[in-house]
């Protein structure tokens, strides 16, 4: 192998001017370009990753307010159950309360007019005595008349009863 140092020193002459003519007017604008493309990239992935974590912390946030949501209704329902629950029993005791009450009051009406009914008939039978007394002090009555009598009388009775 054989080098022509002539051709060499000028080819190398030739590199370092295209190597000093690219570094001034491609290579810089090249690397300016690809620094800012590189800055552009890195922004964007800071951006990327705040955006993340805003939206994990923005998704932790709503767990924790769907889940005091729930909370909160399941605190209402079990609330108005239990209010449910208490109007019933109110109203339980309330209509048993107005039912003994109607209960005694009848009660006593019945009584009542079973005192009346037992004196009405004690006035009648009374009266009746007296009248079936005095029919007999006015005529002597046989048996079979007498026992006429005492049919009418408790069929009268048994009538007013």
């Amino acid at each position: 192998m054989h080098i022509e140092w002539s051709t060499f020193w000028i080819q190398l002459i030739a590199f370092l001017i295209l190597y000093l003519l690219l570094s001034k007017f491609a290579f810089g604008p090249l690397f300016g370009m690809m620094e800012k493309r590189r800055q552009l990239v890195k922004d964007q992935i800071q951006t990327a990753e705040t955006s993340r974590k805003q939206a994990e912390q923005l998704l932790e946030e709503q767990k924790q307010a769907l889940q005091q949501t729930r909370k909160e209704a399941y605190d209402i329902i079990e609330q108005a159950k239990h209010t449910g629950s208490k109007q019933a029993d109110d109203i339980i005791h309330a209509a048993s309360a107005e039912a003994n009450r109607l209960k005694d009051e009848a009660l006593k009406d019945i009584e009542n007019e079973k005192n009346k009914a037992v004196a009405a008939l004690r006035s009648q039978v009374g009266a009746m005595s007296v009248l079936i007394a005095s029919k007999i002090i006015e005529k002597q009555i046989d048996e079979k008349s007498q026992e006429e009598l005492v049919e009418h009388y408790l069929k009268e009775v048994g009538g007013n009863v």
